[in-house]
């Protein structure tokens, strides 16, 4: 497929950029947005520009104008317009678009609601105003937040279905609460499905006890419709194996093995041994199977017994919850010893909460981090697969 017009496209751009600098971004951007959203046309359409095609889909129908806010400034947009559709076939909209616009408009809001309230610093104004790129007011915010709000409540109580594998895991962020700065748990909840793809099952955040809230998270995904779970991976968060034993009493638990290497070292007593320790340990975890995982336990038991003996009582009762993987197929193994499936997801999260800080209260953090796994996992249910369930 040849694009004629796009030939020069990038030598227009450094031309502007070369001339104008920064100032020059929204323009640059622009240039580039609408040349993306040309191809992605020609691709919908199934046929490019002066191109004739059997399997043409449609016809094009000029552009229509549109401006959007950005933290380069107004972007002047032109968006490809399509006609003549058959039947049944949805119209063309370019996902070039949407991508990203509800994190993108979940962040604004955590800080323009900072802004109202009075709870921001000059620093949070500021970036405030770069990111809207215009003023905003209290009635704007509220309903902004109700469209947004509604969007990530249906996504957060889709129907569920069977999921083979649970990875759970918790992270904090700080929330105002009663004229107070509090920690506030996030939880987040990624399964594996019977195709082998991940998907975000759902969050929840709260101030409630730790015990009380896994319960009501992971009830919350049994009542949507999880089921067939048959392994379950997660650090030992406080209040969680209660949760499971109350919720999820017959499913084997995997503890995360990478965390309990880190654990483990709270129990060295000495910095010279710890290289040597963490290699110890990780001999155990790549054991051929269980009953050598177990005797090489029992072997490093023995070894620490008299040098370390806190060490050898703690690996004896905690590292055998680091060893239910070998319950699964070999080929399974690797993707589920190990909580760190989920770190994507806290990276991403992170990236846009440590720009707010602080939020002023709960609903302002849930709505931000629902937007942004709502997209992680939109793109984890249409990529590669992540575990083969072909072979096991």
């Amino acid at each position: 497929m040849t694009h004629h017009k796009d030939d020069t496209t990038i030598e227009r751009v450094m031309e502007t950029l070369i001339e104008n600098g920064m100032e020059s971004m929204g323009e640059t951007f622009g240039t580039l947005f609408n040349v993306a959203m040309e191809l992605e046309r020609a691709e919908f359409m199934g046929a490019g520009r002066y191109e004739r095609s059997e399997n043409r889909v449609g016809r094009a129908n000029g552009f229509k104008d549109k401006k959007i806010q950005s933290r380069v400034g107004e972007i002047a947009l032109k968006i490809p317009q399509v006609r003549d559709l058959p039947a049944g076939v949805e119209g063309f909209y370019p996902k070039s678009l949407e991508k990203g616009q509800r994190s993108e408009r979940a962040l604004k809001l955590a800080l323009a609601e900072m802004y109202i309230h009075g709870v921001s610093t000059r620093k949070v104004t500021k970036i405030t105003e770069e990111l809207c790129g215009l003023e905003v007011t209290s009635m704007q915010v509220s309903r902004a937040t109700e469209l947004l709000d509604e969007q990530v409540k249906a996504w957060r109580m889709r129907k569920l279905g069977s999921i083979r594998y649970l990875i759970l895991d918790a992270r904090y962020e700080k929330v105002r609460h009663g004229g107070s700065v509090i920690d506030c748990a996030v939880l987040v909840a990624l399964g594996v499905d019977e195709k082998g793809k991940r998907t975000v099952l759902g969050t929840s955040v709260a101030l409630s006890e730790a015990e009380v809230h896994w319960r009501e998270f992971i009830s919350s995904l049994q009542d949507r419709g999880m089921r067939n779970v048959q392994m379950i991976t997660s650090d030992a968060h406080g209040g969680l194996k209660k949760a499971l034993q109350a919720t999820m009493s017959g499913v084997p638990w995997q503890r995360c093995q990478f965390h309990l290497q880190q654990n483990a070292q709270a129990y060295v007593p000495k910095v010279s041994m710890r290289k040597q320790v963490a290699a110890d340990i990780r001999k155990v975890f790549a054991a051929s199977d269980r009953q050598d995982a177990d005797q090489k336990l029992k072997d490093f038991v023995v070894d620490y017994k008299e040098k370390a003996p806190k060490l050898a009582e703690w690996a004896e009762n905690n590292i055998p919850e680091g060893l239910t993987v070998f319950e699964l197929p070999a080929n399974h193994q690797k993707r589920m010893r190990t909580s760190n499936g989920i770190e994507r997801l806290n990276k991403e999260i992170k990236r846009r909460t440590r720009v707010a800080t602080l939020f002023p209260n709960e609903a302002s953090l849930l709505r931000l981090v629902s937007a942004v796994l709502a997209e992680i996992s939109d793109e984890w249910e249409t990529g590669k697969v992540y575990i083969s369930m072909e072979t096991e």
